[in-house]
């Protein structure tokens, strides 16, 4: 537990100019001992706590996730280890040790910062405070979410650990969702109400008020529909989740992009650039770490999900992980523009020059939304295109808050619920008679279910969908068989779709971390 608690006493600090609000490139480094003084002192951990976000790769949870669900499979080499097994649900020694670390040093950075703010003088300027105070419990409701997600049972830390306090037990997940929601409404409180078109670019990749308000509808709809809970006791209901939604469409300045493709890099010349009006909020990248593998500060998982071993223009080289499942490129219907711009299709894009090689679980699809795509390159910039990809992942879209905003109504106001999903599908399909008559209940709940997992597919939403609607419909979706036995997989719903807790954790934690059911 002590490696995972006790993160360093040196703190990074960053720059932040253009998009390079989260340009990590170390400028200084200095102890909490002289520390945390002035205003610059307190935004420089901030960032630091934004730049845990972009840990990951093996680990990172859009992958974890994607792999876990149905639509994709492990992938990778033919003799690698771990993605298969999130795809199986086997045991694999610290498989998500990466994970357990990048989240609570992020809450321990978050913590940090909420406890020495009370003592910094800010000159009189209280809002700014009550924002950068703000901003740090995002963070923390951020990192919870994904921790809680994944792990079911985890301790659940408001400040940084002492000597002689490392050894938490986990906490009761009605206790971490009631800190998550807490921290997110006081976000969307103190955080001020601007519009997208006045967010100036400098800040691009901060959280706003209109990303708090999305993550709580996400984090409700998530919690009420796992744990078939009414409400997040105590602080959040569905009308306020509901309002939450609603100040968000109505209020926040962000829509939908026009085309469907457009909003992928795969579209080259049409692409609309990141940071458009359909990005709530997104994990900025960047390639400044120019090869260096202590500076995480590149989208290191974005390469493990393109074509194995090969550059087929305009796709780029990677690792092969996550095949896509024929099941999910079959779902779409004919003129669906978001089939070809989210899937690769070996056979019809016609890439003749493929070769399987060693690719495991070759299916004949790959990610098409976030692949590398030649012209688009950290090798390009001087960066190493392992590490430095610079394509930033979009954590919360517009699209699935309209989304949330259709699900929200069904049992509130169906005309409005039915108008959010028009929106999705009349885009979709670039006309308006594709639409499908959404009725209250579970027919029309399914009907968003499956409009869910086409407008959102691979970015890191279907499992999470999945398993909020019972652990039975989990097993049903994912299980799969007649591929061939490389191909087959058997939800183990004795885990409830929890993730093994790192082995290496319960060793070190003196008894105090209990492994999850079915591990």
């Amino acid at each position: 537990m002590k490696k995972i608690f006790i993160a360093a006493a040196l703190l990074t600090l960053a720059s932040s100019c253009g998009k390079d609000f989260l340009n990590k490139t170390p400028i200084d480094q200095q102890t909490d001992v002289n520390y945390y003084k002035t205003p610059q002192d307190a935004f420089s951990a901030l960032v630091a706590t934004y730049s845990v976000l972009d840990w990951g790769d093996y680990g990172h949870i859009i992958l974890t996730s994607e792999i876990a669900s149905d639509d994709c499979f492990g992938g990778g080499g033919n003799t690698d280890g771990g993605w298969r097994q999130w795809d199986r649900f086997q045991n694999y020694t610290d498989l998500n040790a990466a994970a357990w670390t990048k989240y609570y040093t992020g809450i321990f950075r978050a913590n940090t910062l909420l406890q020495k703010i009370a003592n910094i003088d800010f000159g009189g300027n209280a809002a700014l405070k009550n924002r950068y105070t703000a901003e740090a419990r995002f963070l923390r409701a951020y990192f919870y979410f994904d921790l809680v997600r994944m792990f079911g049972n985890v301790p659940l830390l408001d400040a940084p650990l002492e000597p002689g306090q490392y050894d938490r037990p986990q906490a009761n997940p009605d206790d971490v969702y009631k800190q998550i929601a807490q921290d997110l409404k006081f976000a969307a409180a103190n955080i001020p109400a601007t519009a997208y078109s006045a967010i100036p670019q400098s800040e691009y990749g901060r959280a706003t008020k209109w990303a708090a308000e999305s993550l709580l509808g996400r984090v409700f709809l998530y919690y009420t529909g796992y744990y078939s809970k009414s409400e997040i006791t105590g602080e959040v209901t569905r009308q306020d989740a509901r309002n939450a939604i609603e100040d968000v469409i109505t209020n926040s300045g962000y829509g939908l992009v026009d085309k469907f493709p457009n909003l992928w890099q795969a579209a080259q010349a049409s692409f609309v650039g990141e940071d458009n009006k359909e990005t709530v909020f997104s994990i900025k990248y960047t390639w400044q770490g120019l090869g260096n593998w202590n500076s995480q500060n590149g989208n290191r998982w974005q390469v493990d999900i393109a074509i194995r071993n090969q550059t087929l223009p305009p796709y780029y080289k990677g690792w092969g992980a996550a095949t896509v499942n024929p099941k999910l490129y079959n779902a779409y219907e004919a003129g669906d523009t978001r089939k070809g711009a989210s899937i690769i299709s070996i056979e019809d894009e016609n890439l003749t020059a493929f070769s399987q090689g060693d690719q495991y679980q070759y299916t004949g699809y790959y990610w098409k939304k976030y692949t590398p795509i030649v012209g688009m390159l950290a090798e390009d910039k001087g960066g190493d295109f392992q590490i430095d990809n610079y394509y930033d992942y979009i954590a919360i879209r517009f699209a699935d808050v309209l989304l949330m905003g259709a699900e929200l109504n069904l049992d509130a106001d169906l005309s409005k619920a039915q108008n959010y999903y028009n929106m999705i599908r009349d885009r979709a399909f670039q006309d308006i008679q594709h639409r499908k008559m959404l009725s209250g209940g579970s027919n029309g709940l399914q009907l968003i279910m499956q409009e869910r997992r086409l407008e959102l597919a691979l970015e890191g939403m279907r499992y999470w969908d999945l398993l909020r609607q019972g652990i039975p419909v989990a097993k049903q979706a994912i299980d799969n068989s007649g591929m061939g036995a490389d191909f087959d997989v058997s939800f183990r719903t004795e885990t409830k779709g929890l993730l093994q807790i790192p082995q290496t954790q319960v060793s070190l934690s003196n008894g105090s971390l209990k492994q999850n059911p079915g591990w």
